[in-house]
């Protein structure tokens, strides 16, 4: 059986050689990058980050799965795929230990945007203790825009830091409230209302219709004064230039960017020259993680080889799942 791995071979921690040796009756070919020149010859797709859209799927003449790395399947044309007969999978988050890695990222962001830690080499640099002045979380309100398994997981680790929980759901769920702790829980028509009073905003959203550019120019000026915004989820529910208008005017105090509106980001954009701590979409790239993730990836090709049912197989009417 013969699996295509879209990225570069030593992606995700070097992942694709634990499968050649697990699977050592399997056939591993990386295409080098985030393309897909042709799925010709192959019975399996990992997609990772690379887009799979219908022209690239004509090329397909023996593929029976796409199995994603994460969660996430927004890149995948999951209706093209299921009419040509082509499984798609994907390994949840709370399967695999995902949720938890990128949550634990969303604390560090929150942490570094509270105690401005875009300005601390400089501090160092000119030797002036006690510089900047920070926040506390403690007593902050922080909203959850988006309450799946990451936002489950932020739920968990944010608790003990005594801050006020708020959160949004994509459907109605009036006990999630009292639940998981939180002042309040509404759906996407209580966005406004979570901004007016959220000290710190955490996205965790996939980008489909409904989500993308969701934070546009409206939508920051809507956020208290001063607020800042963390992104967990995918880079295409932020508009870029309105995100980089509310840092320069300072109404935005600053921005935890995991993810982008393109991937990889130009580094010389000046939006990094404002308040923003930046990672390279590593929130789920952890050795937690990516075991779990190697687990459910592994059972699945295997299954495909013995032909057995697959698991987490996503019909064209699921709504993919942003969470990594």
């Amino acid at each position: 059986m013969k699996v295509l791995f879209a990225a570069p071979e030593p992606a995700w921690g070097g992942i694709l050689d634990q499968f050649r040796r697990a699977l050592p009756d399997m056939e591993f070919d990386a295409t080098g990058g985030y393309h897909i020149a042709s799925l010709a010859g192959y019975d399996a797709l990992i997609p990772t980050m690379t887009r799979v859209d219908s022209s690239i799927l004509e090329s397909a003449d023996r593929l029976r799965l796409i199995q994603q790395m994460g969660a996430g399947l927004e890149g995948v044309d999951i209706a093209d795929a299921n009419a040509r007969g082509i499984a798609v999978a994907n390994v949840p988050s709370g399967a695999s230990g995902n949720a938890d890695s990128v949550a634990e990222l969303g604390v560090y962001l929150l942490i570094g945007l509270a105690r401005q830690a875009w300005a601390i080499p400089e501090m160092m640099k000119q030797q002036r203790l006690g510089r900047p002045m920070g926040m506390s979380l403690q007593g902050k309100t922080v909203g959850l825009i988006g309450l799946g398994d990451i936002g489950k997981a932020l739920i968990r680790r944010l608790t003990p830091f005594g801050v006020r929980l708020i959160g949004i759901k994509a459907t109605a769920a009036p006990d999630f409230a009292r639940d998981y702790g939180l002042a309040w829980c509404g759906v996407g028509t209580d966005l406004d209302r979570l901004l007016a009073e959220a000290d710190f905003a955490v996205l965790s959203l996939p980008d489909n219709q409904q989500t993308h550019g969701l934070f546009d120019h409206r939508t920051f000026a809507r956020m208290k004064p001063g607020a800042m915004l963390v992104n967990l989820g995918r880079g295409g529910v932020i508009d870029r230039d309105a995100l980089f208008d509310a840092l320069k005017s300072g109404h935005l105090g600053g921005a935890g960017l995991d993810v982008y509106w393109q991937e990889p980001p130009d580094p010389e954009d000046p939006i990094f020259a404002c308040n923003i701590l930046a990672t390279p979409h590593i929130g789920g790239v952890t050795d937690t993680s990516l075991r779990g993730i190697f687990a459910g990836v592994s059972e699945n090709l295997q299954r495909l080889q013995r032909g057995e049912p697959l698991l987490y197989c996503r019909p064209a009417s699921s709504a993919p799942d942003g969470s990594r």
